[in-house]
């Protein structure tokens, strides 16, 4: 009477121990590939590596939040605010040059539409700055840095636009959940605005933020095909060259808008009615041009050195570290509906990450 019950409990305790023998057979060939990976590669990779995703999470957050600082302690100009994320582009340039020297490579020839692509490439950079600028200058950095996060959506549709780039069911998944996400941080506007800043204005920062991740997005893809159509090569030295000369001609773009403005003749007026006086000022901005540029450097050294992938765990993970960094460190309003939006930006974030790997 009780064997055929019997028997379906033993075929359950044989199943559960092949999917446990399984599971410990998937960990163990993980840790075997994860250290043939790790043989594959010197020292020296690895030290750059974590160096390059520790710049990615703490500097990217640290010019966030030292732009919103900027706005909160009495800064209002937004030319000023742009000009500081391309001022520091001597930096990668001063990167770039022990390359040739050290690495024995030589520097990529410009022609007429490598140079107009630079130039192309520099002015919309140039736009887009500004249009964070006004987007930190209204929101709270934790919306803001939420919001931008949306990028990844026009990434994704511009790459498959211009690049014919693959897209699969994940890559869409994760377009919608990140719509959701958006969305949600729409309808709670009530609860994530700063008292002196208007409905208007919190409009305006909301659009802004959206209009300049579309056309982070373009840049991103545009930035591609340069690589696959004029360069046909992505050496560490030739990423370097691209962001050094893009950056060089947003950063003379936006200096012509400070000049034009007349932002540079207010800076001292300015710096003079900063809360905390014109050191804490001139630190704030020096700082923010730092920090940028180091972010900057460290997503294109854990491109080369990794991958897109961990480009996007590492991006992933920069999002709520940049909404709770502001949230402790400048009070930033957090309700449960942002709380919400953080979550399902990050699984929108894991679903493309999953979708990229299955394509590559």
């Amino acid at each position: 009477m009780n064997q055929p019950f019997l028997e379906v409990e033993a075929g359950e305790r044989m199943e559960e121990e092949e999917s446990s023998t399984s599971l410990r057979d998937q960990i163990s060939n993980s840790r075997t590939m994860a250290w043939e990976a790790y043989k594959r590669k010197p020292i020296s990779h690895w030290i750059l590596l974590v160096l390059s995703s520790a710049a990615m999470l703490i500097a990217f957050p640290a010019s966030s939040l030292l732009s919103r600082v900027y706005y909160m302690n009495g800064g209002t100009s937004k030319w000023i605010i742009s000009w500081v994320s391309v001022a520091g582009w001597p930096l990668t340039a001063l990167i770039l040059l022990p390359t040739y020297f050290f690495c024995k490579t030589s520097p990529t020839p410009l022609n007429l539409k490598l140079t107009a692509s630079y130039i192309m490439l520099g002015f919309l950079s140039a736009a887009d700055n500004l249009m964070y600028a006004y987007a930190y200058a209204y929101l709270p950095a934790s919306t803001a840095s939420l919001l931008a996060s949306s990028s990844l959506i026009f990434s994704a549709l511009f790459g498959y636009v211009i690049v014919k780039n693959k897209v699969n069911a994940s890559m869409i998944n994760a377009i919608v959940i990140i719509t959701a996400a958006m969305t949600i941080i729409a309808l709670d506007s009530d609860s994530d605005r700063y008292g002196n800043i208007t409905d208007r204005q919190y409009i305006m920062g909301f659009i802004w933020d959206i209009l300049g991740s579309a056309l982070h997005g373009l840049i991103f893809a545009l930035s591609e095909l340069v690589f696959v159509k004029l360069l046909g090569r992505r050496s560490f030295h030739v990423v370097l060259e691209q962001q050094v000369m893009v950056s060089l001609f947003a950063f003379l773009f936006t200096t012509i808008g400070v000049i034009a403005n007349k932002d540079f003749q207010g800076m001292k007026s300015e710096a003079n009615s900063f809360k905390g006086g014109a050191a804490s000022y001139y630190q704030v901005l020096i700082w923010g041009a730092i920090t940028f540029q180091l972010g900057v450097l460290g997503g294109t050294a854990v491109l080369f050195l990794a991958s897109t992938v961990l480009a996007g765990v590492l991006n992933a993970i920069r999002v709520p570290l940049t909404s709770i960094a502001a949230v402790i460190l400048l009070h930033d309003p957090m309700s449960g509906f942002k709380i919400l939006s953080m979550i399902i930006t990050f699984w929108g974030f894991a679903s493309y990450i999953y979708g990229n790997s299955s394509v590559s």
